[in-house]
């Protein structure tokens, strides 16, 4: 049974208007957004400031600033790596359950007391409307900070081990020597939250540095951790430019571990530098990663078209395309997408687009100009003048106040086109439509179309079908849905990460993830050893 609860997964609030979350929430995005605020860097549990200073604004309206932040240089990294060090020792020692403890706490105060700062903070650093920023900053990373707490328990209470009489054999969970780098992406709350925690949980220390894109959200969930009780050093905030930051890291001789969610250029180039330098460190680095997505779906022409549009919205869309799961392409059967097409169209025409702060908006800003620019030139631009696409709904952009992106449909004849093998990371799904007899074709191009497999659907109401698509699409997708949407994994319900070039599938929210952050140590106990050399056999 052990002694943490088994958990719960947290309720999701509604919202909905005249609730009390609801006037709770408008109040906070009120007072956050009249205010800008100061960011330091978090080392050894104290406040550094640089000078070498950034801004954090709103995606929605990118002339609002809501802090400015610190930076860290080389200077600090090396301090931060010392602190982390420094508490290594002591924090590891620390009982299992008081290390639990601190997290069980810090996932009370995001529940409650901090649920409206938390969620409020999210809305306005990532452009996230109230219901993708409650799913992810409060209920998410609530999920893990209480389900990794009794993965953890479930961990040490592994000794599964024969021990012949007179012996007794047991296994210790040691925390990694040396520090863990944790390495966040702007697009979730809860992941900032997630990557430097795990491995402290295990009893590392971290060295977090979160995306420049969302270190207003990532700072707050910093503080509750203080104020949770995380003791000075076990986490260190350091935000930062990736040059700055990422390079004195990496090359540290006691790197013990990376853990990383962003870009698979990125990733690579971090296995590829720990590769070069493997002859500098004190053990071998542990590796954790998940980075891109060309999420998936694929209709068999026996498909509940209505069900599929709305899944088609919510996959693609929900937050501008910008999850990792986000769908951006469908295979569609001819038989089906006329009346598809249609009705993603028909739904596409009712959706608003704007602020966060007015709750009638489904669809928000994309994270900054960068990513506008990408997403607009490189794919909507590109397919608008291509001999074999066809921009069919949408396709329309503005940043004048805020990078704002309408929801984009593309149709292309070419199964490898450009948007169809390519990770946008914005609200643009490009469909293929295939003859209705050509399925089992299908599924082998949607195999081998991308290098990433992380997330993908099947979409039939023939069970021959969907066992067929099963079998062939075994390796195409670490997270995979039948009858749904590719994105929305929940944490103790579908543990998430794929792999080819999506990562190494660790599946965050798991005790797979967690047992990456320990260093196993076999322990025998001999009660009457021998005391003479000379076996039988010599007699």
């Amino acid at each position: 049974m052990g002694f943490i609860p088994m958990p719960q997964n947290e309720p999701i609030l509604s919202y909905a208007p005249g609730s009390p979350e609801r006037k709770a929430l408008q109040a906070e995005l009120e007072r956050m957004s009249n205010e800008t605020i100061e960011i330091p860097l978090i080392i050894g549990g104290k406040e550094v400031k640089t000078g070498k200073m950034a801004k954090a604004v709103e995606p929605h309206n990118h002339k609002h600033v809501l802090a400015n932040f610190h930076q860290a240089t080389e200077k600090e990294v090396n301090m931060a790596i010392d602190a982390a060090l420094a508490a290594r020792k002591e924090w590891a020692a620390t009982p299992y359950l008081a290390r639990a403890a601190v997290f069980l706490k810090a996932a009370e105060l995001i529940a409650g007391k901090y649920r409206a700062r938390v969620n409020a903070a999210t809305m306005l650093n990532q452009s996230k409307n109230a219901f993708q920023s409650e799913i992810d900053s409060v209920c998410e990373l609530v999920d893990f900070f209480r389900f990794n707490a009794k993965f953890m328990e479930e961990i040490y209470e592994g000794q599964k081990l024969t021990s012949p009489a007179g012996t007794w054999n047991q296994l210790e969970y040691r925390g990694l020597e040396g520090f863990v780098f944790a390495i966040s992406p702007f697009n979730f709350t809860a992941i900032g939250g997630n990557l430097p925690t795990s491995p402290a949980m295990m009893g590392c220390v971290s060295v977090w540095k979160p995306a420049s894109t969302s270190v207003f959200s990532n700072y707050i969930i910093m503080k509750i951790l203080q104020e949770a009780g995380l003791p000075d050093g076990v986490i260190n905030f350091i935000p930062g430019r990736g040059a700055d930051v990422g390079d004195s890291v990496i090359l540290h001789p006691e790197l013990s571990g990376v853990h990383f969610t962003g870009s698979t250029g990125v990733f690579q180039n971090i296995w590829k530098t720990i590769g070069n330098n493997i002859h500098n460190y004190k053990t071998y680095p542990r590796i954790v990663g998940e980075t891109g997505g060309k999420d998936f779906i694929v209709a068999h022409k026996s498909a509940d078209v209505d069900a599929l549009v709305t899944a088609s919205i919510r996959g693609a869309f929900e937050y501008q395309g910008q999850k990792c799961s986000a769908l951006s392409r469908i295979y569609i059967p001819a038989s089906l997408y006329d009346e598809w097409i249609e009705k993603c169209k028909r739904d596409i025409s009712t959706i608003k687009m704007g602020s966060v702060t007015d709750f009638s908006n489904f669809i928000n800003a994309v994270i900054d100009e960068k990513a506008f620019n990408k997403i607009s030139q490189e794919y909507i631009e590109f397919a608008k003048n291509a001999d074999d696409a066809e921009v069919v709904a949408g396709g329309e952009y503005d940043k004048s106040e805020g990078y704002f992106i309408q929801p984009t449909i593309i149709k292309t004849t070419n199964p490898h086109f450009k948007s169809m093998e390519e990770e946008i990371f914005g609200p643009v799904l490009t469909a293929y439509v295939y003859e209705d007899d050509k399925y089992e074709e299908v599924l082998d191009l949607c195999d081998k179309t991308s290098v990433y497999a992380l997330t993908g659907a099947l979409w039939a109401q023939d069970r021959y079908a969907l066992e067929l698509g099963k079998k062939a699409l075994v390796h195409a997708a670490g997270n995979f849905y039948i009858n749904d949407k590719p994105t929305g994994a929940v944490v103790g319900q579908q543990p998430f990460g794929g792999s080819r070039a999506s990562g190494t599938n660790d599946k965050a929210g798991s005790l797979w993830n967690l047992i990456r952050w320990t260093a196993v140590r076999t322990i025998k106990e001999t009660f009457n050893p021998p005391t003479d050399y000379r076996y039988p056999f010599l007699g």
